[in-house]
């Protein structure tokens, strides 16, 4: 039986490391620490900590060897630098200046502007577009580190979720070298078996893109539809299904079959070459019965090259959890590392 409140499974792991893949260009100057101009190495680490932030987001520098940094301050790029800047001459900073915002370095010595990442969708059909984002440095196919692909939640009310930033820890990926895309899905016509075959679609255009690497992520519905897609091999070389549901709230009639809906995906999986990693949440208001789902994930494993299963982590509460930043902070890089076949990280 399965009791414990919180769990960190780690199932049938392969280490094996694909040998193919992409030639992969030098790093963008963004990623590198060492070329923050006068910090310490305790600067230097908190940038590492501002390069998995969202945007908009602004880290500033002031010659006596102050910095300070902001993310997301109402979706506003001006007001988020205002607040990197104040917070430099918070901790003591004279003059402070920006260093980078976004995703370009704006130091002016030696400013470098990220490159554009396409502006029309890579693939799509009625009611889906598989689309680079913008706010993630882009590579591109054949020198890209691989694809990370995000699907939104459904949204109660019918809102419309396209567009909505990957969370968090997707920057671990895209400072790896992944290209981040969105599979963005028209809300009037996002009813679950629609999803999970525009998911599939969408994960066998970035195949037919030539990626080396795919991995298909997602929140809520976006993650139920990754799961989905493991009934037939080779669609993706890892899923991260994040707090995974589809039937509605606490109170929703289509609680009674949720978990018999759950255990029939587990039971198509067949992908032995796909690491699976799920997080649920404690209180989690779109997942009923946590132990009978725990229970249902766990089957995943020998379905496919390794489970690692995030069974409501301590500290972390709700359907959103996934968002915050201690989850980022605990497991974006083991999410990366479990990805690519690795224990290292995790």
């Amino acid at each position: 039986m399965l009791k414990t409140l919180h769990r960190f499974v780690l199932l049938g792991l392969v280490l094996a490391i694909s040998a193919g893949g992409a030639l992969h260009a030098e790093p963008p100057a963004l990623l590198d620490a060492s070329r923050v101009p006068h910090v310490g190495r305790v600067g230097q680490a908190d940038y590492g900590l501002f390069l998995l932030q969202a945007t908009p987001r602004a880290y500033a520098v002031s010659a006596n060897g102050a910095w300070g940094w902001a993310s997301a301050i109402a979706d506003d790029q001006e007001a988020t630098a205002e607040r990197a800047l104040s917070n430099c001459a918070a901790y003591g900073g004279v003059a402070c200046r920006l260093y980078a915002q976004d995703l370009d370095v704006v130091w002016p010595a030696r400013p470098e502007a990220a490159p554009d990442a396409p502006d029309l969708p890579l693939a799509e059909g009625p009611g889906w577009a598989l689309v680079p984002d913008g706010r993630f440095l882009w590579q591109g196919p054949q020198a890209a580190r691989g694809a990370y692909l995000w699907a939104h939640g459904r949204a109660a009310g019918g809102a419309d979720s396209r567009g909505s930033q990957p969370q968090p820890h997707a920057r671990a990926f895209n400072n790896a070298g992944y290209d981040v895309l969105r599979l963005d899905r028209e809300p009037a016509t996002d009813e679950t078996a629609a999803g999970a075959q525009r998911m599939r679609l969408a994960l066998a255009a970035l195949r037919a893109q030539g990626y080396a690497r795919v991995v298909a992520a997602g929140q809520s519905r976006g993650a139920w539809d990754a799961l989905s897609a493991l009934d037939a091999p080779g669609r993706a070389d890892a899923v991260i299904a994040i707090a995974p549901a589809a039937h509605g709230p606490t109170g929703s009639p289509a609680h009674r079959w949720a978990l018999d809906d759950l255990s029939r995906i587990v039971a198509a999986a067949r992908a032995p070459g796909t690491r699976v990693a799920v997080a649920t949440f404690e209180g989690d208001e779109y997942a009923p019965d946590p132990e009978g789902r725990a229970a249902a994930f766990a089957r995943l494993a020998p379905r496919t090259a390794g489970l690692l299963l995030l069974d409501r982590p301590p500290g972390l509460h709700g359907h959103g959890a996934g968002s915050e930043w201690r989850f980022t902070l605990r497991y974006a890089d083991c999410l990366l590392h479990f990805a690519e076949g690795r224990r290292a990280g995790c």
